[in-house]
């Protein structure tokens, strides 16, 4: 028999904590980001900061004090076999800097993100932004929410779609072929709006934007905890065929092409089609 997950109010507690370790590692990003940093390639030539570890380094101990029995899997971490992670019912899963293309380029579109996986689904997610301290969270059946600096936490939504007033976000570092494509098939009075990282999916959970499509890889770290917030805030994340994106099933981490859709009830399936065919 598998383990129960949390209860809601274990996860609402949790969420509290998570907010404040995005925080600590948000201050030990911007610390990097307000000098002459360096620039490395990883392996697959994704650019890599110090503050990319430093981030990891603080999220890393956050969440071992707070859940020393919960394994974390954080894209700075080493490579984990899949016949090791597979055993996992409850995981982290971290991006310590989300955007790095971003923080290079100095443009603040750069995120910390944060989620609890419990079999496959995300049922936490803290994605906070270091530049203007803006932090969207959310739980498994408790709703999303964004807090601002100064302002107090307001619960967020997202919207019904309109065919003949689409708001579309789109990547500002990866788009492609496909991407271009999507947008060309749509109505021409579709406003598209480019920005980076995960700030994409919140722009949907918070009632911005009905869809942002990814035509191309991502990683599971990169979705998951924007994913709770979308999903808790009434919208979805699926794949191109409509399916719930879900996490840790195989051997490689990568994403499929993926939408993350405000409106339920608004049929994509034609605009798909035409790019898958």
């Amino acid at each position: 028999m598998k383990p129960a997950g949390p209860s809601i109010e274990e996860l609402q507690k949790l969420v509290t904590s998570v907010i404040e370790i995005s925080a600590q590692a948000s201050a030990s990003i911007l610390e990097i980001y307000n000098t002459d940093f360096s620039v490395q390639n990883k392996k697959d030539n994704s650019p890599l900061t110090e503050a990319d570890l430093a981030s990891h380094r603080t999220i890393c101990k956050g969440l071992q004090e707070i859940a020393p029995d919960i394994p974390i899997l954080s894209e700075e971490s080493i490579d984990l076999p899949y016949q090791e992670r597979k055993q996992w019912h409850s995981y982290w899963l971290v991006d310590p800097l989300d955007g790095t293309r971003e923080f290079v380029k100095r443009n603040d579109e750069f995120t910390v993100n944060i989620a609890l996986i419990n079999d496959g689904k995300p049922i936490l997610g803290v994605v906070h932004v270091p530049v203007t301290g803006v932090c969207y969270f959310a739980s498994k059946d408790s709703g999303a929410f964004k807090t601002e600096l100064g302002k107090q936490v307001v619960q967020i939504h997202s919207k019904q779609s309109a065919e003949n007033k689409l708001v579309i976000a789109g990547s500002r570092s990866h788009g492609n072929t496909k991407q271009k494509k999507f947008f060309s098939i749509l109505a021409e009075n579709t406003e598209i709006i480019a920005m980076g990282s995960s700030l994409k999916l919140c722009l949907v959970a918070e009632g911005k934007a009905d869809l942002y499509p990814r035509f191309g890889p991502t990683s599971e770290w990169d979705t998951a905890a924007a994913q709770c917030v979308v999903e808790e805030a009434g919208g979805l994340v699926t794949d191109s065929e409509i399916n719930p994106i879900v996490y840790n099933t195989k051997d490689s981490l990568l994403n499929p092409d993926f939408m993350v859709i405000a409106d339920s009830n608004f049929d994509w399936r034609p605009y798909l089609k035409q790019i898958y065919t």
